[in-house]
């Protein structure tokens, strides 16, 4: 798809009409509003403590972990689960998600049993902390053709259970390359058509999900009630390989709250990867005012 579909395929939520946009506005159910910590990376490895003070004080409610490092007990940002949940608390936020690297368990040359181990491990750390959710969040760029996603699809279902017995939930988390088709067919497809929806929810990213050229509403309408998280990331209005601060891109999500109900929407999370101006706190101060005072209202 070129880039003129591209736009114009993000302008179809971001079209005039004689009712103002914000009249959409989504009032129930209330969702937290939340925050992928990815957005600070930068800040979360400098200096967590702060940066999730500031991340309290712009109306953040809750936020989405990435990343878990088990080795020497240190898994969130140099503490342990316990340490880090303390200081969430500290600043009255909570966490439902958190992005794990499970998805390193699909390469070559790594045992199931270290793939279990691991998820054990992941499980542990997501209780310690409150979260409701484990998302496998990216797949290696050699592992994305038919055959792995059928491979993944597996994988995921056998995952799934796992933590379903733990009593916490997996989900995957889209980014492009799932809905590229090989023979009619992507990736994202196989991944519908072969995992079980009981034990493999998804997490959408909005953003990505768009830039493909992929209509959120019709994959709600073809899986209702799976997609239980949201990334509420947006597009650049001039070049949509970027990022935005929400309501300054060319995203309109207004447009596509309405159909939260048939998503099967529990939680949804503000990020942003790039393009921070004038910096990245700033950015996700700015998508909060937006969201509380447009979306939320």
């Amino acid at each position: 798809m070129n880039r003129r579909n591209f736009i114009g395929l993000a302008g179809t939520f971001a079209a005039a009409s004689l009712t103002p946009a914000w009249a959409h506005a989504v009032t129930a159910p209330k969702y937290k509003l939340g925050l992928q910590l990815y957005s600070l990376n930068a800040e979360m490895k400098k200096d967590p403590r702060s940066t999730l003070q500031q991340v309290a004080s712009y109306g953040y409610q809750e936020v989405e972990t990435y990343g878990f490092n088990h080795g020497g007990n240190k898994f969130y940002w140099n503490m342990e689960p316990a340490a880090f949940h303390e200081l969430l608390q500290e600043f009255n936020l909570t966490s439902s998600s958190g992005h794990y690297d499970i998805d390193k368990f699909l390469l070559p040359g790594v045992t199931v049993d270290e793939r279990k181990k691991y998820l054990d491990d992941c499980i542990k750390g997501a209780k310690a902390l409150g979260q409701q959710y484990i998302v496998w969040p990216w797949l290696d760029p050699q592992l994305r053709n038919p055959e792995s996603f059928r491979l993944l699809a597996q994988t995921l279902n056998e995952m799934g259970e796992q933590v379903k017995q733990a009593g916490l939930q997996l989900l995957y988390h889209n980014h492009n390359f799932e809905f590229v088709a090989n023979n009619g067919k992507t990736g994202y497809d196989i991944l519908l058509s072969q995992t079980d929806p009981g034990l493999v929810k998804l997490e959408l990213d909005l953003y990505w999900a768009i830039r493909s050229g992929q209509d959120p509403q019709r994959l709600f309408a073809l899986q209702p009630g799976r997609f239980v998280i949201w990334h509420i990331k947006d597009m650049d209005k001039n070049d949509p390989d970027l990022h935005a601060v929400v309501g300054d891109g060319s995203i309109d999500f207004t447009k596509i709250l309405p159909y939260a109900k048939q998503a099967g929407l529990k939680h949804l999370f503000v990020e942003q990867g790039n393009n921070y101006v004038p910096s990245a706190l700033e950015c996700v101060a700015k998508s909060a005012r937006f969201v509380k005072e447009k979306i939320f209202r």
